[in-house]
């Protein structure tokens, strides 16, 4: 039997999971296991980029909820309620629950988790903050082991798109919203965004799974990007920084007690350029986690988006199928290892890829042309050729190249050192 799914909701995010779920090939085979019996809509009728039966479209939300058919509810609506309601009363049911809902979890946590916990359901959160990057999951299990220090993250891609614009083209933080806002990247009520209310939601769950302790949203010290000038911006940067909104939690003390004391704050940060934080641009988010014995792991990927999105929530529901499926006396086959063949590898000499090389050559007529002959002798095409200066007396060139197969390049770079011109190869990297 099928494990049976119940979607409240069946927006931008509730399309997403549908259709990754219809789109099974090459995917976890679990995802075999999963029917989507029943999907709440407010209209029925709307035309809409998924196919389903009009017996699994419903507009009764409650008795998705309350079916005794239905194994797992998955929340998309989104906002406080009647989502709030809904995961108590699915939970009520002896349903587990997948939320994308960080509003909801970041203000009801305490009630929902303790429903949860008496009536022995998970409520599983991956989407809930950072979109498709997995990072509540790590929290919970990979990293359980390590002491957490400080979690800082960019985690709300419409303020990242808002500073990185401002810092890119020295724009003032009105005009570059006024765009964001007309590209879609921006809501037409930004407040939650720019004022800092979504990245303290995240916070404060990526807090209380770091540091084994609930978190009140009040107590979340928050400020946005509102005055966040261009001129700041300018004078960072030739002090080395970037600002960014970042999104920190922190032990304050490094006492073993538990829950520990910590800071819990969002605001915008001059970031130095050296800092992994730094180049995280545009939509894109990233959460820092250091730790003991870890020291720092980043988690870098689309904060947002239909497929990031679904792709967390379709990973929550995929593990409660592993437990549904599953007896105490099998495996989790989420966790044991059920591969038993071979991967085909391909050997390094038929790698294709770019490469960048620095060549130190002596300073003479010609030596340019060899360098693209020898090149040419092996079938590597080239992407740009320049003298950048001198070492010395010895000319630097660098080479970069379209993508070609490895073991051209280096046949190219055995001939290209029996050249009396070169001097060294001193660099020779592979370019993304």
């Amino acid at each position: 039997m099928g494990v049976k799914l119940g979607i409240l909701g069946l927006g931008t995010v509730g399309t997403g999971t549908v259709q990754l779920l219809q789109d099974r090939g090459f995917r976890h085979p679990l995802l075999q296991e999963v029917e989507i019996y029943r999907v709440g809509v407010r209209s029925p009728d709307k035309l809409r980029a998924v196919t389903l039966p009009k017996s699994v479209l419903t507009t009764n939300l409650e008795a998705i909820v309350t079916d005794p058919e239905v194994d797992i509810v998955v929340e998309v609506i989104g906002g406080l309620e009647p989502a709030r309601s809904l995961i108590l009363k699915a939970i009520k049911s002896g349903k587990h629950v997948v939320t994308a809902n960080k509003a909801a979890i970041s203000r009801f946590g305490d009630e929902i988790f303790s429903a949860a916990n008496q009536a022995g359901v998970y409520v599983m959160l991956e989407a809930a903050v950072g979109g498709g990057i997995p990072v509540i999951q790590p929290l919970k299990q990979s990293l359980s082991v390590n002491r957490i220090h400080t979690v800082t993250g960019i985690v709300n891609g419409t303020t990242n798109y808002i500073l990185t614009r401002m810092q890119t083209e020295g724009s003032n933080f009105s005009d570059v919203l006024a765009d964001a806002q007309r590209l879609g990247y921006a809501e037409a009520d930004p407040t939650a965004d720019v004022d800092g209310l979504d990245a303290a939601d995240k916070i404060a769950i990526l807090a209380s799974l770091a540091f084994s302790g609930r978190i009140k949203l009040e107590d979340v010290y928050c400020e946005g990007i509102r005055q966040v000038s261009k001129t700041d911006i300018a004078y960072a940067e030739k002090l080395g920084f970037v600002i960014k909104l970042l999104a920190i939690a922190k032990r304050a003390t490094l006492s073993p007690s538990s829950p520990p004391p910590i800071s819990v704050r969002v605001h915008p940060t001059l970031v130095p350029k050296t800092h992994p934080l730094a180049s995280i641009n545009d939509v894109n988010n990233a959460i820092l986690i250091e730790g003991e014995p870890i020291g720092q792991v980043m988690f870098f990927g689309p904060g947002a988006g239909a497929g990031a999105t679904a792709s967390a929530v379709s990973s929550d529901i995929l593990n409660l199928v592993a437990v549904l499926k599953n007896s105490t006396a099998a495996p989790n086959p989420l966790l044991a290892c059920g591969h038993q063949d071979y991967c085909q590898i391909v050997p390094i000499a038929e790698l294709v890829t770019r490469f960048y090389a620095r060549f130190l050559t002596k300073d003479q007529p010609g030596v340019i042309g060899k360098l693209g002959t020898c090149f040419g002798n092996h079938g590597v095409s080239l992407e740009s050729i320049v003298q950048t200066g001198f070492q010395g007396e010895l000319a630097e060139i660098v080479v970069v190249t379209h993508d070609v197969p490895e073991g051209g390049f280096r046949q190219a770079l055995t001939e290209i050192r029996t050249l009396t011109a070169v001097d060294s190869i001193p660099s020779l990297l592979r370019v993304l």
